[in-house]
């Protein structure tokens, strides 16, 4: 692959591919630029801001990124965690503070992603597991919902925390002005049909479109209904970033930026297509960083790549990035052209916006389904949930990050250790249960499988599943099949070396069998390698089982002369 990603498809374009990518790229464009206002408002920001976002980080991405169909804006998720730390820091809310506090974050976002490709750290994407950012989500989608809630019906409330700010609005609900409730309402009812009844069609377009042509035919705004306002009209102007900032907004800026390059990343690898190339993690940190330091230079806020836009790009037929250039242009166009109608739109036409497409985030289904294969990743699941609504967003991050490290940390401290048998007149060995009452057993010899990586953390957990069954058995031989062990840490050889002296002590032998190469040569180099020599240290376990068989024979048909003589 080229610096260059764009060379690689660019020079095999196909024409039929440019009538695709154009009617990808307006499509997209009808879904992504509603919404991208909208999440503007969600961090607190102008809706200008998230024309912006459509515009710059699309066309950087075009050039840079190795996903065909990648559509580069923000996401609900980036918007919560912007406007969370853009009131940290600026919380007057003054709007010129804002704008330069914005673009500083979308640099520093992209100066970390950037970084972060250099280290090429691609591998992050995979520091937070499924089921934890399945609940991280969640909470995330509660947040913004209650957060929406309040343009939706008109008043007003500080914000202070999640539980606060639901008791706040229960508190305000007799100041809901039914005019707002009246719009917010239909335009609930509007997208969520058009979801439902034609889910192929732009709704977020259809909902803009009208919630501006009834707030400009009634004249909403003198009866009491928020509309977004001035936009400026034109290209946004360079934007520089305040230094002073820096130190306030990079803790923030460093989870966002994990949580950009994972959903980016997550959407890449979900729609490539067949027969296109596979997404390259780090040339996706260097494209997206890329992306938001000019994006913030241009007055963008962090942005990443979204599942949901990319859903529509790709279900509409885009072929390559062109169509994401289609997009831009079309942010453009708006920019341009359409900033006076925008500025028409009801404040709860973008929040109605914002509920909807939030509300995909919240997936009981997928929570159920956690619950019903592994209860512990249900339970790792609600922790993140709870980390979000309790703690705030960007410490939410935070403790997504620790539970999903504290659950593989209790994996790989818990390795799975089975007892096996030999599957009647075969050759293959499984591990005994009830399903397998028949399997074949060996008097006087134990077969056990430990799975995983031994080490310091879980060499003393398999000692203690070992040892009652050896209590149990009373073995003359204890074969450990090492076929599924990956590595072995000193520690854990030093305890497993100690475990043969005891065997030894009770009269029994410790065979191990299917070591990989590593794994073999670590033991060999050791006293415990020493003390097994080649005899016990066999190739796999049913050669282990026929030489324990013909020992057996052996010490009979001994014992039977014996006895003659």
């Amino acid at each position: 692959m080229s610096a260059i990603p764009m060379r690689d498809w660019l020079g095999g374009y196909q024409p039929e591919w440019l009538r695709l990518d154009l009617v990808a790229g307006l499509t997209t464009a009808a879904v992504v630029i509603p919404k991208a206002m909208a999440y503007a408002t969600i961090a607190g920001l102008p809706v200008e801001v998230g024309l912006y976002t459509a515009f710059v980080p699309l066309v950087i991405y075009a050039i840079l990124g190795t996903s065909r169909p990648l559509s580069v804006t923000t996401t609900t998720t980036l918007a919560i965690l912007t406007g969370t730390q853009l009131a940290l820091v600026v919380p007057n809310g003054d709007p010129t503070a804002l704008l330069t506090a914005s673009a500083t974050l979308a640099v520093l976002v992209g100066v970390m992603l950037i970084l972060a490709a250099v280290l090429r750290l691609g591998v992050v994407a995979s520091f937070i597991s499924e089921p934890v950012l399945t609940g991280f989500k969640a909470g995330i989608g509660l947040v913004i919902i209650l957060d929406q809630v309040p343009k939706l019906l008109g008043i007003h409330i500080e914000k202070t925390g999640f539980l606060r700010d639901f008791l706040a609005l229960v508190a305000h609900l007799p100041e809901t002005s039914l005019a707002t409730l009246a719009v917010g309402v239909a335009m609930l009812a509007i997208l969520l049909g058009i979801e439902r009844l034609a889910p192929r069609a732009p709704a977020p377009l259809v909902a803009v479109a009208l919630g501006i042509a009834v707030s400009g035919l009634l004249a909403l705004q003198d009866q009491g209904v928020a509309i977004v306002g001035h936009i400026p009209q034109g290209l946004p102007a360079l934007s520089l970033p305040n230094l002073a900032l820096v130190e306030q907004l990079w803790p923030g800026a460093l989870g966002i930026a994990l949580m950009s390059f994972t959903e980016t990343i997550a959407a890449a690898r979900a729609f490539a297509g067949r027969g296109e190339p596979r997404p390259v993690p780090n040339q996706e940190l260097v494209a997206t960083g890329l992306g938001n330091v000019a994006g913030g230079l241009f007055g963008a806020m962090p942005g990443g790549g979204g599942t949901s836009q990319t859903a529509v790009n790709r279900r509409a037929g885009a072929r390559t990035q062109i169509a994401g250039l289609v997009t831009a242009a079309a942010a453009v166009a708006t920019l341009l052209l359409l900033a006076p109608l925008m500025g028409l739109m009801p404040q709860a036409t973008l929040a109605a916006v914002v509920i909807v497409y939030s509300i995909g985030l919240i997936q009981p289904a997928e929570l159920f389904a956690i619950l019903r294969i592994r209860r512990m990743e249900f339970l790792w699941a609600l922790a993140a949930f709870a980390g979000v609504v309790v703690l705030g967003t960007l410490k939410g991050i935070l403790v997504a990050i620790i539970v999903s490290l504290v659950s593989l940390a209790y994996q790989a401290a818990h390795p799975r250790l089975y007892v096996l048998g030999r599957k009647p007149g075969t050759e293959v060995f499984r591990p005994r249960s009830d399903a397998h009452p028949d399997d074949e057993t060996f008097p006087g010899l134990l077969m056990v499988r430990p799975e995983g990586r031994l080490f310091f953390a879980n060499a003393q957990r398999i000692g203690e599943q070992v040892w009652p069954l050896i209590d149990a058995a009373e073995p003359r031989v204890l074969v450990m099949d090492f076929s599924a062990v990956i590595d072995i840490e000193y520690s854990a050889l030093k305890m497993l070396t100690e475990g043969e002296e005891r065997l030894r002590e009770r009269g029994a032998q410790l065979w191990l069998v299917a070591l990989n190469p590593e794994v073999l040569a670590m033991v060999q180099r050791s006293p415990l390698g020493e003390t097994l020599g080649r005899e016990r240290l066999i190739f796999n376990l049913p050669l282990a089982v026929e030489r324990f068989r013909a020992a057996t024979s052996e010490g009979m048909d001994s014992t039977a002369k014996e006895s003659r003589t």
